[in-house]
C-alpha cells in the first residue's frame, strides 16, 4: 500500500495588512500545487496579512468563519492547505493562527501559543496567547502537529504535539534576519531546528518562511522540508518559489524503530515533577520577576 504525502511549501511575500490582495496569491499557489499532484501545500505564518500586518489589526484580523477562507477551501478541494491569519475569536480577543483547509472547510486551527516579545518582535503588545497543542489527522498514517514559529523555540510545546500523536511536523514561520539581534544566526538556527526535531521525533518538518522586505526585516526565506532522518529533501533560496518533497511513512516507521523517543517519553514522571514544581514553588521566580 502506497504511504507516500506529497508536500508543498510556498515560500511568498504578502501585501501588508491587505487581505484581499494576499488572497489573490494564495488561490494563484493553490491552483499551482493542485496542478503538481501535491497532497500538502503550506504557506508562512499570517500569510493573509503579512507579518507587519499587525500595524492594523482591527482592519485585518478575520474570524474564522469569514468567507474568503471558506474561498480558499473551496479551491484546495481535497488537498489540505495551511494558511496564516489574524484570527477575531471571541470576545474580540486577537490571536496569530494558522488553519488547514479542505473540501470547503475549516478543519483545523492552531493558535500561536509563543508569543515573541524580544528583539525587533513585538507580538505579546497585539495578540492573545493561544491555549492549546494538538494535531491534525490527514489520513490514516499522517498527523501533523501544526506549531507557529516561536512555538518551535520551547521544546515542550514540540513534545507535546508529539505525544499527541504527530507524525509530520508543520511549522509556518515568519523570520526575519535582523528579528533577534546581529549575534543571532536566524538562517542558521531554523536550520538546525527543523533537523534536530525531524531526528529526534522520527518525523518529517516542514518549515514555510516568508521573503522580500517589510519595514525594518529582511524575510530570507530558506523554506525547507526534512525527512524523518533530519536530511533535508528541499530547501528554497531567498525568492519566491514553491519546493515540493515526497515524504515516505515507511521512513517515519523505521526511524521510529531505531529512535523511539516519542515510546520512551515518561508522561507520568513529567506530570508528577510539573505538578511538585508547582506545589513547591508556585509560580516560578524567573516568570514571577525579582519582587526585591
Amino acid at each position: 500500500m502506497a504511504r507516500y504525502l506529497k508536500v508543498g511549501v510556498a515560500q511568498f511575500a504578502s501585501a501588508i495588512g491587505d487581505v484581499d490582495a494576499n488572497l489573490k496569491a494564495h488561490l494563484s499557489w493553490i491552483a499551482e500545487g493542485r496542478a503538481a499532484g501535491l497532497d500538502l501545500l503550506v504557506m508562512p505564518e499570517v500569510s493573509l496579512t503579512g507579518h507587519f500586518g499587525v500595524e492594523t489589526l482591527l482592519a485585518s484580523a478575520i474570524r474564522r468563519s469569514d468567507p474568503r477562507l471558506s474561498q480558499l477551501a473551496e479551491a484546495a478541494g481535497d488537498m489540505p492547505v495551511v494558511v496564516g491569519f489574524i484570527e477575531e475569536g471571541r470576545g474580540a480577543q486577537f490571536y496569530n493562527a494558522s488553519a488547514v483547509l479542505r473540501n470547503g472547510q475549516l478543519a483545523y486551527l492552531h493558535r500561536k501559543v509563543n508569543l515573541p516579545s524580544y528583539g525587533r518582535l513585538e507580538e505579546g503588545k497585539h495578540y492573545a496567547a493561544g491555549r492549546f497543542v494538538d494535531n491534525c489527522v490527514l489520513d490514516d498514517d499522517w498527523a501533523a502537529g501544526l506549531l507557529i514559529c516561536a512555538d518551535v523555540w520551547n521544546p515542550s510545546l514540540t513534545h507535546l504535539a508529539f505525544l499527541h500523536g504527530a507524525s509530520l511536523l508543520i511549522c509556518p514561520v515568519s523570520s526575519g534576519v535582523e528579528a533577534v539581534g546581529i549575534d543571532f544566526d536566524n538562517p542558521g538556527g531554523w536550520a538546525l531546528t527543523m533537523r534536530f526535531y525531524a531526528m529526534m521525533y522520527g518525523a518529517p518538518a516542514i518549515m514555510a518562511n516568508r521573503v522580500g522586505i517589510e519595514r525594518d526585516l529582511t524575510f530570507w526565506g530558506g523554506s525547507r522540508i526534512v525527512d524523518a532522518f533530519g536530511r533535508e529533501v528541499a530547501v528554497a533560496g531567498a525568492g519566491e518559489e514553491m519546493i515540493t518533497a515526497e515524504l515516505d511513512f515507511h521512513d517515519v516507521r523505521r526511524a521510529r524503530h531505531l529512535l523511539p523517543t516519542v515510546r520512551d517519553s515518561n508522561i507520568g514522571l513529567v506530570h508528577r515533577e510539573m505538578t511538585r514544581l508547582i506545589e513547591t514553588l508556585g509560580v516560578p521566580e524567573f516568570v514571577r520577576g525579582d519582587s526585591k
